[in-house]
């Protein structure tokens, strides 16, 4: 194992007993259900089923940003020792979390200017949170430094894609994370929307399919098109907001479609869920292709 810590916070999703396996150390986002604050940002006073279940049923779910006091805190111990810490954060197009770690390590520089704390946005949310802390540990392992890793992740985050289906768009409008007009034009009967994490790390609505069938499909489908024919991929999380089935049927046509190591299945976490909703699916892996030039290649301005 390297020498440096990881930090992650809770928009995070990764396979059972990651986090204990890498040490890696939780910074949370809360979250509120009917009005019930939950400060740990995680399924520690309420299970998936239960918070699931509660927003079918009508019930309001949504996020409050990590202060920067918060930050403040988790970072001075770093500072005060002079460890080495890496901070894998939720998309700043998606949360001003990532903006205020940057305010608290700014403050906390003042007393500690040489603290060696290198904060990353991850451009990512849920599973792609996941993947591009994947990759800090992996870099890590290797030997790199802090610093280096952060450099290292600047750069390769704008492959860690993020592809997902909803069942209901107007929890992300509800939710201040797509227009209105977007949710409307996604919300027809029968038709299915598809999604995609932008370049600049914000929801955009990218594709429709008939139906449920043809949208998990068509996720399979633009995995296979951004990596190459020869490529073997190590890791790929499936996160799903309690539909498991449908996850596990995503996951099988994904092993049928390109050669994967790892195709992990993942219960979303309350971050994001309370923004997406009951039955959503997302798919979050390295493609041999950045997002610029997917875009680009698959979904050109007209």
């Amino acid at each position: 194992m390297g020498s440096f810590t990881i930090m992650v916070d809770t928009s995070y999703d990764l396979p059972e007993g990651y986090v204990e396996k890498n040490n890696l150390k939780v910074v949370p986002i809360p979250f509120h259900l009917n009005g019930v604050t939950h400060g740990d940002g995680a399924w520690k006073d309420i299970s998936a089923v239960d918070f699931y279940n509660a927003l079918s049923d009508g019930g309001v779910a949504g996020t409050t940003l990590t202060n920067p006091e918060t930050f403040v805190e988790a970072f001075t111990e770093y500072a005060k020792s002079g460890e080495e810490l890496l901070v894998v954060l939720l998309s700043g197009g998606l949360s001003g979390t990532a903006q205020n770690a940057i305010i608290a390590l700014n403050e906390v520089k003042e007393t500690y200017p040489d603290c060696k704390i290198y904060p990353v946005d991850g451009l990512n949310a849920a599973g792609g949170t996941g993947i591009v802390t994947m990759l800090a540990v992996e870099k890590r392992d290797e030997g790199l430094s802090a610093e280096e890793t952060a450099k290292w992740l600047e750069e390769k985050r704008h492959s860690c894609l993020a592809l997902f289906t909803v069942d209901d768009l107007m929890y992300l409008h509800r939710g201040g994370r797509l227009s209105k007009l977007s949710a409307v034009a996604g919300s027809i009967i029968g038709i299915k929307p598809l999604l995609n994490v932008a370049p600049d790390g914000t929801l955009k609505l990218k594709d429709k399919a008939r139906g449920r069938k043809a949208a998990l499909e068509t996720l399979t489908a633009q995995i296979k098109r951004s990596v190459n024919s020869d490529t073997k991929m190590k890791s790929i999380i499936i996160s799903h907001t309690d539909c498991k089935e449908d996850a596990d049927r995503v996951a099988e046509l994904i092993k049928a479609a390109v050669d994967v190591e790892n195709v992990y299945v993942v219960m979303m976490g309350p971050v994001i869920g309370a923004h997406v909703g009951p039955g959503a699916i997302a798919v979050f892996f390295v493609a041999d292709m950045d997002r610029n030039t997917y875009e680009a290649k698959f979904y050109p301005e007209k």
